[in-house]
């Protein structure tokens, strides 16, 4: 049987409210040295609700990611109390912390990316329908990138 709109929107609604919420927490108020820079991407709720999972995008390399992650899970406790209170809410879910690495790896595809464009511009010559100031700028971009 199909989930009924308004828990859909309902569980859109809670999973924007536990964002917000643990975003603000980050921002300022957990104060532990191991936790670095970071925001969140992406919280999944389970189809039940009694548990989430939030995805952590950290500033820095894998030490702070260990480290953050380490003092996020820490923390967890009294994440989930203040969300308790702030939001008047009877069950939290159990609050799990992981790392999200999309990002990172999204810019590297693309710095991948486009240095085979560039070595494609540099192999290929520039195609012939192209007029001659085109094919001098082309060719003067070729040399610059050299």
């Amino acid at each position: 049987m199909p989930e009924q709109r308004a828990r859909t929107y309902h569980r859109g609604r809670l999973v924007n409210a536990f964002s917000e919420e643990i975003t603000a927490m980050l921002e300022g108020e957990l104060s532990d040295p191991r936790i670095s820079p970071c925001h969140v991407t992406e919280v999944v709720l389970a189809p039940g609700g009694k548990s989430c999972r939030v995805f952590v995008a950290v500033m820095g390399g894998e030490q702070e990611e260990r480290e953050t992650l380490t003092g996020l899970m820490a923390a967890r406790g009294y994440v989930r109390s203040e969300i308790r209170q702030r939001m008047n809410v009877r069950q939290v879910p159990e609050i799990t912390f992981a790392i999200d690495r999309s990002e990172k790896i999204n810019s590297r595809i693309e710095e991948l990316l486009s240095r085979v464009d560039k070595r494609r511009r540099l192999v290929e010559p520039p195609p012939k329908e192209l007029a001659g100031e085109a094919r001098k700028e082309v060719s003067e971009r070729t040399e610059a990138a050299l």
